[in-house]
């Protein structure tokens, strides 16, 4: 199953995704409490997907976005965010996310954005 890189400043919104993942088979292999920390995670680990929230200390998710990509051009990045964030959705997906979910996560939505990542 999918390897997944799950990063939010939320150590609350992190369990409740893993939570989700894992009862559903996906490993989780990560977590990340910021962008810098996502970057550099992701350059060791080389996760199947990340959940990235956009708005975190040190640096956020728009520009973890960019780093990762500028990294690996075939990362596949969600974002995750509070309703009421579309600007930076919109930019993020500019910036190379290939989808969204939005907080309080639906279980399903979630599966269903990885599915379609994963593809």
């Amino acid at each position: 199953m999918a390897r997944v890189l799950i990063v939010d400043d939320a150590a609350f919104m992190r369990m409740m995704l893993k939570d989700i993942l894992t009862k559903n088979g996906y490993e989780v292999i990560g977590e990340a409490p910021n962008g810098a920390k996502a970057v550099e995670i992701y350059k060791a680990e080389r996760p199947d997907v990340v959940t990235m929230d956009i708005t975190m200390p040190e640096m956020d998710g728009i520009q973890a976005v960019k780093e990762i990509k500028a990294f690996d051009p075939n990362a596949k990045i969600i974002m995750c965010s509070a309703m009421g964030q579309q600007a930076m959705v919109m930019e993020a997906i500019k910036s190379g996310a290939r989808d969204f979910i939005v907080k309080p996560f639906q279980p399903e939505r979630v599966l269903e954005a990885l599915k379609k990542v994963l593809g």
